[in-house]
C-alpha cells in the first residue's frame, strides 16, 4: 500500500503551524494516531490538515487536490473515528470511478481501522454477483463500490437497503461524472438517506461543471477545501518531452526502457490493442513487463497490479485505467508512449510518479501528429518542457531487433484471437447441440408452439370457432 504521508516538501508560502501539525493536533484520538502510526505515516498532507478537522465537525466538505496528495485518508479517518463513536452495521458508502481504486480505497480502511476490526466490502463490476451479495448480507461497516454495479445490488439483492448510510464519500468525481455514471449516481442519492441526516465528501481532482452540479445536489452547506487552485504538476516531477517520427516510436520506448534498467516504470498507451502489443513486444526482448487494461477480467487487472506493487514486475504498460487514483508507490518514470488526447489526463498520467514529496520524470512522445495536443498540454501546465536527449545512432542500432521483437508479437496476438474465435465457434456449436438435443426430446413442444396461434396475439383459432358458430 501506498505510504501518502510521508514527510512532504514544505512549500514557502505554507502557514507555519500546518508545518507542525501533528494528526493528534488535528483531533485524531489515540486510536487512530497509533494506527497512523503503524503505516509510516509521520505528519498529516496538506489536504488532510486543511480536511480533517472541519471533517471532526460533521460538515459536508468539497475536497480539490491533486493526485498523491493522501485524499483517502482524508475521508476514512474522519469516517472511523465516528464509527468508533457510534458503531453500527452499513456505516458508510464510498462510490469511485474504477475497480482498482475499489480495491485501493478498501485496502486503506482495512489498514487503518485493523485494530477495531472494520469490515469492507469491494462491490464492483467484472466479480460474481452472489459473492457479494453475501458479503453485504453481513453488513459490512465500510461498502466500496463502482455506481453501475452499487444500482445492480440496489435493485436485484433482497434485502439489501442503504437507507442507515451515515457517510457518504464520491471519490474522484469528476471522473465518475466523465463515464457517464450521471443516472445510476441520481438513483443511489434518491435511495440514500437526505442529505441532513447524512454527512457528504466530495473529492475531485478537478472542479468542472458537472460536479458543481453534482456537488449542489447532493451537499449541505459544505466546506471548499482546495491545496491546488489550478491544473498542476508536481514540483519535484521532472518533465521532458522526446519529439520522433511516429514509425519509430517502439525503438525508443525500448531503448529508454534499457537506459532505465532496474528502474519502475509505467507506459501509457491509448488503446488496450497497442498495450497488449508493446506488453509482448517488451518481453519478446526480455523485459520483466505486465499489461493492464480495460478488456482484461477483474482478476487478471488485479493479478497485474499486485505483481507491478509488489516488485515482481518492474513495467506496467497500461491504458488511462491506471491513470486517476492508484496508488503506486514506486514509479520512478512515466512514458506517455501516445500523447493523451485529454490535457487533463496528461495531468493525472505523471501523477502516478513524484508522490507525497518523492521525486519523478516524466517523458512524452511527441510525433508528427500529436504537435496540436502537446500545445494544448504545455498551455494547460503553464510552462515549456525541455527536449529529452538521446544518441539517435544508438537507438536506431536497436531497430532490426525491436521490429522482429515486434513481429513476434503480432502473430501471438493472431494466435490469441483464433483460440478465441475457436473457442466461441465450439461453444455455439455445443449450445446449438443442446438445443437439437432437448427439441428430439419433445417434439410436441414445438408443435404446441406451432399451432397456438392466440399466444402470438393473433387469435386465428378464436375467429374461426366464431365463423363456425354462426
Amino acid at each position: 500500500m501506498d505510504n501518502e504521508n510521508d514527510l512532504v516538501e514544505n512549500n514557502e508560502d505554507e502557514i507555519e503551524p500546518k508545518e507542525l501539525a501533528t494528526f493528534k493536533s488535528l483531533g485524531l484520538n489515540d486510536v487512530l494516531c497509533e494506527a497512523c502510526e503503524k503505516l509510516g505515516w509521520k505528519t498529516p498532507t496538506k489536504i488532510q490538515c486543511e480536511a480533517l478537522p472541519i471533517s471532526l465537525q460533521n460538515r459536508d466538505i468539497i475536497g480539490l487536490a491533486e493526485t498523491g496528495s493522501g485524499k483517502t485518508g482524508a475521508f476514512a479517518l474522519p469516517i472511523l473515528q465516528a464509527l468508533l463513536t457510534t458503531p453500527q452495521r452499513l456505516f458508510a458508502l464510498v462510490l469511485t470511478p474504477t475497480r482498482e481504486l475499489a480495491y485501493q480505497i478498501s485496502e486503506q480502511f482495512e489498514a487503518l481501522g485493523s485494530s477495531i476490526g472494520v469490515k469492507c466490502a469491494v462491490i464492483v463490476g467484472g466479480m460474481d454477483m452472489m459473492s457479494q451479495s453475501i458479503a453485504l448480507a453481513k453488513k459490512p461497516h465500510i461498502v466500496i463500490a463502482t455506481p453501475g454495479r452499487l444500482v445492480d445490488h440496489l435493485e436485484n439483492t433482497k434485502g439489501f437497503s442503504l437507507r442507515s448510510i451515515r457517510y457518504l464519500v464520491m471519490d474522484e468525481a469528476d471522473r465518475i461524472l466523465n463515464m457517464d455514471f450521471e443516472v445510476d449516481l441520481d438513483k443511489i442519492l434518491k435511495i440514500l438517506p437526505s442529505s441532513s441526516t447524512r454527512s457528504t465528501y466530495l473529492y475531485s481532482a478537478t472542479m468542472t461543471k458537472k460536479v458543481a452540479k453534482l456537488q449542489r445536489a447532493s451537499l449541505r452547506d459544505p466546506v471548499k477545501v482546495e491545496v491546488s487552485d489550478k491544473y498542476s504538476t508536481v514540483e519535484k516531477l521532472q518533465q521532458s518531452y522526446l519529439f520522433i517520427p511516429a514509425k519509430y516510436k517502439d525503438v525508443y520506448l525500448v531503448s529508454l526502457l534499457n537506459d532505465m534498467s532496474g528502474k519502475s516504470v509505467i507506459v501509457f498507451s491509448s488503446t488496450c490493442t497497442t498495450t497488449l502489443r508493446l506488453a509482448l513486444l517488451t518481453r519478446n526482448l526480455g523485459f520483466t513487463t505486465v499489461p493492464l487494461h480495460g478488456q482484461m477480467s477483474q482478476t487478471k487487472r488485479l493479478g497485474a497490479l499486485n505483481k507491478f506493487k509488489g516488485k515482481a514486475r518492474s513495467i506496467l504498460i497500461a491504458t488511462d485505467v491506471a491513470s486517476r487514483g492508484l496508488d503506486i508507490p514506486h514509479v520512478d518514470i512515466v512514458i506517455n508512449y501516445d500523447i493523451p488526447n485529454h490535457s487533463k489526463d496528461y495531468i493525472h498520467r505523471v501523477g502516478r510518479t513524484a508522490r507525497a514529496g518523492r521525486s519523478g520524470k516524466s517523458i512524452t512522445f511527441v510525433t508528427q501528429y500529436d504537435i496540436e495536443l502537446y500545445q494544448r498540454i504545455e498551455f494547460l501546465i503553464g510552462k515549456q518542457l525541455p527536449q529529452y536527449t538521446t544518441q539517435e545512432d544508438e537507438v536506431m542500432l536497436l531497430l532490426e531487433r525491436v521490429n522482429e521483437a515486434d513481429r513476434q508479437a503480432r502473430i501471438q496476438i493472431k494466435e490469441m484471437d483464433d483460440d478465441r474465435k475457436d473457442h466461441r465457434q465450439k461453444r455455439k456449436k455445443q449450445d446449438k447441440q443442446n438445443d437439437d438435443f432437448d427439441e428430439k426430446k419433445s417434439p410436441n413442444k414445438k408443435r404446441k408452439n406451432e399451432f397456438n396461434d392466440s399466444e402470438n396475439g393473433f387469435g386465428v383459432k378464436k375467429h374461426l370457432k366464431k365463423k363456425k358458430n354462426k
